[in-house]
């Protein structure tokens, strides 16, 4: 990829983790119980047995993240996958300890 696509998602990606401060504190509660985490799709997962809270939490920020992950994609020539690869790798990069990410072979590791 070309340096300027690179710039780009970077900065796409910084917009998409400030979407989230709209719902970040039910987010960060949920992440704080052990509830939800950072899957290796790039999307949020439920961990367990999730209430009907949870999975409309889990449904709302995934449905954020996949319009942003098409728009990513659109503006920078990069695939879908790729973008939400990407993302990926940035939440867990930015996951606190104590919360949960799925590893690239599936498994929920606590950080």
């Amino acid at each position: 990829m070309k340096p300027d696509v690179i710039r780009q998602l970077v900065a796409a990606f910084l917009l998409v983790l400030a979407f989230q401060s709209a719902w970040a504190i039910d987010l960060h509660a949920a992440k704080e119980q052990g509830v939800v985490g950072e899957a290796n799709t790039g999307y949020l997962a439920p961990i367990g047995t999730p209430s009907a809270e949870v999975k409309a939490l889990v449904s709302e920020v995934n449905a954020k993240r996949k319009a942003e992950f098409k728009r990513t994609a659109e503006k920078t020539g990069a695939t879908l996958q790729q973008v939400q690869f990407r993302f990926y790798e940035l939440a867990v990069q930015r996951t606190k300890p104590g919360h949960y990410y799925q590893d690239p072979g599936g498994s929920w590791k606590q950080k």
